[in-house]
């Protein structure tokens, strides 16, 4: 690739962190845009430390003009990106009678419009170079829509068909710029502790239910017992993009879900799901964020 630049957003912890490291170990500068300030500087010099061009920016996704800005730095910094990851993601959840006008909002804030201005400034950029791939972290949960993850779910239902779009307009023209959707199942990252970056305006007040500290910790390690390094999901998205490769899946364990569901579309028939899967996928979705 031409322009050996990559952008990163969310790339101070988890998927883009890992995202961060890989592509700075293949000769790439790494541009990140992250609003977790104390993260976003300790993982540059961590980047810096091994010998990799890196640069951080703090970075509101769920904002226009930050974005605007955050995309006129790297460029005028480095030059147009090869690498354009749109990683950043929060999670939030609950029964859908249960979910506040509040969580709705942050999570497509940060999950959808996101995803939206990073395209919307980006996407000239590699379609004028005719060069360059954008990687949208969707999720499984862009495939399947598991109880109570409402606003989770449509969110990256949403962030999947934007690159499926895409990748067909693009196909169409006959661009060169490629297009990858990241489609993680469990990963040791810190989603369920997105609520530390909740912006003031989406924030509600404590709930009766909140889990204290311990609880949590206990949540955490039992969701993540099983669950993949991110250093291990950041190889599979090298290894797609450079196969240019569109879907990528980080385990199979959802692939009987899948089939069932494309399965009873085509039959018009009711959804079904295992409830043992309910169970592994939600168990931590309910207090997330809050």
């Amino acid at each position: 690739m031409k322009n050996k630049i990559a952008v990163i957003t969310g790339g101070a912890s988890g998927i883009g962190k890992s995202l961060s490291f890989r592509y700075g170990r293949a000769g790439y500068k790494v541009c990140i845009g992250d609003i977790e300030e104390p993260a976003l500087n300790k993982t540059v010099k961590e980047l810096q430390n091994e010998g990799i061009s890196a640069s951080g920016t703090v970075l509101d996704v769920s904002s226009s003009s930050s974005m605007k800005s955050f995309t006129d730095t790297v460029v005028s910094d480095f030059g147009v990106p090869g690498i354009v990851c749109l990683n950043a993601g929060v999670g939030a959840g609950g029964p859908m009678d249960t979910v506040l006008t509040e969580d709705w909002e942050w999570i497509l804030a940060v999950n959808l419009w996101g995803v939206i201005y990073g395209v919307q400034n980006f996407l000239p950029l590699l379609k004028e170079e005719d060069e360059g791939h954008i990687v949208f972290t969707s999720s499984i949960a862009g495939h399947l829509s598991y109880p109570g993850m409402g606003p989770y779910n449509a969110s990256k239902h949403a962030v999947l068909t934007i690159a499926e779009t895409l990748y067909f307009e693009l196909e169409q023209s006959d661009s060169n710029v490629g297009v990858s959707a990241l489609c993680p199942g469990l990963v040791r990252t810190g989603i369920l502790d997105s609520g530390r970056n909740r912006h003031e305006q989406y924030q509600v007040p404590a709930l009766a239910q909140e889990l204290t500290e311990d609880d949590r910790k206990e949540l955490i390690e039992e969701v993540y017992a099983n669950s993949l390094s991110p250093d291990i999901v950041a190889e599979l998205v090298f290894d797609a993009v450079k196969a240019n490769q569109f879907y990528i899946f980080t385990d199979t364990a959802h692939d009987q879900h899948m089939k069932i569901r494309h399965q009873r579309i085509e039959e018009g028939a009711n959804p079904s799901m295992d409830g043992s899967l309910i169970d592994h996928i939600t168990i931590g979705i309910d207090e997330q964020g809050k």
